[in-house]
């Protein structure tokens, strides 16, 4: 299991220094870049610059909100811009500015998503979806893989998964004993369920070719 994996956005500010992150043994970024269909994160270019200087793998999540999820799936891909190789993922959570994204929607977006690019992309989610669905799987979702939200000390997972791939274990603050990163301070951590070479496939499974 590899513990060098951080989510990041606005919020953590504009003085960021990627490679004293990279220098500490963090491999890879996934960035806010969209929520909803009129909203994309300032720091995203320049954060993504400075990531792909620093030789880090680069991803991209969009916050879902109660717009329509296909519609919702098309502004992300235009403004992210992805690169060959680098993630996309679906924050399916609870919106607290406004209505949230819907099974239906969601089920739309990752169906867009899957359609323009051949491959599911990476979910995000935790309480939210765990609530909704209960016992029974999401035959849509399911094909996801899972990025799980959840600051315990043991990974509950969602039916329809059996395992997790990223795991968001603290926000910084949350979690067993989380430390800040060098040059990033604390932030949302992730690990990832395998070594080296395994987030490298993993990462070009949730991304355009």
């Amino acid at each position: 299991m590899l513990n060098t994996i951080m989510d990041l956005s606005h919020h953590n500010g504009t003085t960021l220094d990627f490679a004293a992150a990279a220098a500490s043994g963090m491999n890879a970024v996934i960035h806010k870049a969209t929520q909803g269909t009129t909203y994309v994160d300032p720091c995203l270019s320049a954060n993504r610059d400075a990531v792909r200087k620093a030789g880090l793998l680069f991803g991209y999540y969009h916050f879902g909100t109660g717009d329509d999820g296909g519609a919702q799936a098309g502004y992300f891909l235009a403004r992210a811009q992805s690169a060959s190789g680098e993630l996309l993922a679906r924050d399916f959570e609870a919106n607290a500015a406004g209505p949230s994204m819907t099974l239906k929607e969601a089920r739309a977006f990752v169906t867009v998503i899957h359609t323009r690019i051949g491959k599911w992309p990476a979910l995000y989610t935790g309480h939210y979806l765990k609530d909704m669905i209960g016992s029974t799987p999401d035959p849509v979702l399911a094909n996801c893989p899972l990025w799980l939200a959840q600051y315990g000390p043991v990974p509950v997972l969602p039916a329809g998964w059996n395992t997790w791939t990223l795991w968001q274990w603290t926000d910084g603050a949350v979690g067993v004993n989380p430390q800040p990163v060098p040059g990033i301070g604390h932030c949302d951590r992730d690990n990832f369920n395998g070594d080296g070479d395994g987030l490298a496939a993993f990462w070009s499974s949730v991304a355009p070719d």
